[in-house]
């Protein structure tokens, strides 16, 4: 029952829906109680000889009346108590989608893809049946078994009322003791659920590196392995659900027993007439309902609240970057200095970064390189505020990047990352995710300086080309370029292109730098890079290896040092060459 506590911000909220839909189950409960209690009537009437056509017509108009009753009253329960069940589900899902735009890096490490929908979809629908069937069941069973119990006292006999309820305590333990063990064993199956999507999730993005290594098999029994594990896990949920139904008929069934025993007893000493004991078997018979109905109320709560719990301990994780009570609301802009003394990641003991310093003035170009692993994306990571925890300084535009709210702080960078991510929607749609309502003339135009637009134009809908998921349907270098020009359309601040051009050739390489140079002659650009030649124009190229700036300097400059730079250098000029085409 603690679920309903839990849950108790959400019943004060919508309390006059819930009034309403109890209110209507109450009236329920007690229409329920007139059949019985007329056919005892007519029976009684039947068995003394003493019943009339016009009297026949009179109980049958009150039966009608009841049953036109119960349907208007169980679809105004209906309306009211499924309807809030429904905003509760909608409450959720909107505060749980909104909680995953706010977390950090972290969170998504720790949290993988699948297991965050299994919280989304199976753990929501449990807690919507808890504020519907749970409370459904909850006020049904309560009313309609209390109003029948008081029925069976008032319009039969208190003594055999008693008698038939002696089994009724045995359900409480039964209740009690399967109760506990069905919510551990139904948070196991959620998890099992979770694992599913994940594996899902997993082969189906990674389905050609599967088929490459002819992996298949392997994949499948891996799959399988984790299908049988869930339904062992959900068989234990669905054996210790099964147990509560028969044991409800075995109550039921002694309580029948009783009945006709002491109620035929009755009988045969005048205490009750033979129509009394028909309407109290069929009291009995509306006891069948409120006594599954418990059954059913302690499964129903029992889920819901392992799967409140569950969607609770990732709403009450909190994300890292904390934005300051009187953060700076304007766009950042200006120049850009970095001092960080040391960055390490969470749960890591060695320094990512250290002893980084450098500026870029704006409208400068800055050139970042060095080996895979060597700090470059890492850097990138704490210019967009991935991670706060380092030692040191950033500053944009004279401010702390602290300082700023996330909103204005990251409205002025654009980032192309190393992984390029295009959504299921239309090329035009891509370019302008940042503001749906840019013109097809500003969609071209960032098409253009992105190298893209006669190759999207010669496609069967053009700007109207469904990329497919993840941008399935589209080349590496496409799809790269359309990144690209989706930072470029909002002509940002601070543009950051982080291996952004690894997938297209040189030529187009040149030509892409080439309009960017013209184009953001008064802004910011920071190049990530493991082809030199996309940095060789820098104002200023820094040389990482392991997370410290071992060479800077211009590219004339770190080629008369003749270090790492000047080595890299020399072996992709050969490489070129040996290709075919000079850099």
């Amino acid at each position: 029952m603690s679920i309903f506590k839990k849950l108790g911000w959400f019943f004060r909220q919508e309390k006059k829906s819930y009034f309403i839909g109890v209110f209507a189950l109450v009236m329920v409960a007690l229409v329920q109680l007139i059949p019985p209690k007329v056919i005892g009537i007519v029976v009684d009437k039947i068995a003394a000889k003493d019943f009339a056509v016009q009297s026949i017509l009179f109980w049958v108009g009150i039966l009608v009346a009841a049953a036109i009753a119960q349907y208007c009253l169980r679809y105004v329960w209906r309306a009211h108590i499924w309807g809030s069940a429904a905003k509760l589900e909608k409450t959720l899902r909107r505060q749980l989608f909104h909680h995953f735009t706010k977390m950090d890096n972290p969170f998504y490490q720790a949290h993988r893809t699948g297991d965050l929908m299994a919280h989304a979809t199976n753990d929501l629908n449990a807690i919507q049946n808890v504020a519907g069937s749970g409370i459904l069941t909850f006020a049904d069973s309560f009313i309609t078994g209390g109003a029948t119990i008081v029925a069976m006292i008032l319009f039969i006999d208190w003594r055999l009322t008693l008698i038939a309820l002696i089994p009724l305590p045995l359900l409480a333990v039964m209740s009690g003791f399967l109760g506990s063990k069905l919510h551990d064993a139904f948070r196991d199956s959620q998890a099992a659920f979770s694992t599913i999507n994940d594996k899902t999730q997993e082969s189906i993005t990674g389905m050609k590196v599967i088929k490459t290594f002819g992996q298949e098999k392997e994949d499948i029994q891996d799959f399988t392995e984790k299908i049988n594990d869930a339904i062992i896990k959900n068989k234990r949920v669905n054996f210790l659900d099964a147990l509560f139904d028969p044991f409800i008929t075995l109550i039921i069934g002694i309580s029948y027993v009783l009945t006709i025993i002491v109620g035929g007893n009755f009988i045969m000493s005048g205490t009750i007439s033979i129509g009394q004991l028909i309407s109290f078997i069929s009291y009995i018979g509306m006891l069948i309902w409120p006594m599954f109905a418990i059954g059913r109320l302690f499964n129903v709560l029992e889920r819901g609240n392992a799967s409140y719990d569950r969607v609770n301990l990732l709403l009450h994780e909190k994300s890292h970057i904390i934005e300051r009570k009187e953060a700076i609301a304007s766009p950042a802009k200006g120049e850009l200095s970095v001092a960080i003394s040391s960055f390490t990641y969470p749960k890591e003991d060695h320094a990512a970064l250290s002893q980084i310093h450098l500026a870029v003035k704006e409208g400068e170009t800055l050139g970042l390189v060095g080996k895979t692993g060597s700090g470059k994306t890492t850097l990138l990571k704490l210019l967009l505020r991935e991670y706060d925890h380092y030692q040191g300084q950033i500053t944009f535009g004279g401010h702390d990047i602290k300082q700023y709210t996330l909103d204005a702080l990251l409205a002025s960078i654009g980032y192309v990352p190393q992984d390029h991510f295009l959504f299921s929607m239309t090329i035009r749609d891509n370019i302008r995710f940042a503001d749906p309502t840019f013109s097809q003339e500003k969609v071209e135009a960032a098409a253009e300086m992105a190298f893209i637009h006669n190759e999207i134009a010669a496609f069967p809908n053009g700007y109207d080309t469904l990329v497919g998921e993840r941008g399935v349907s589209l080349s590496g270098g496409q799809k790269q370029r359309i990144s690209i020009a989706r930072a470029l359309i909002v002509q940002p601040e601070l543009l950051i292109l982080d291996d952004a051009l690894s997938a297209v050739d040189a030529k187009t390489e040149a030509a892409i730098l080439a309009n960017l140079k013209e184009a953001r002659k008064e802004k910011t650009t920071i190049i990530a890079a493991h082809r030199l030649s996309s940095v060789m124009h820098a104002k200023e190229i820094i040389v990482l290896d392991e997370g410290k700036i071992i060479e800077r300097g211009t590219h004339d400059e770190l080629l008369q040092l003749g270090g790492w730079y000047n080595r890299m250098w020399e072996k992709q000029q050969l490489e070129a060459k040996i290709e075919g085409s000079e850099v």
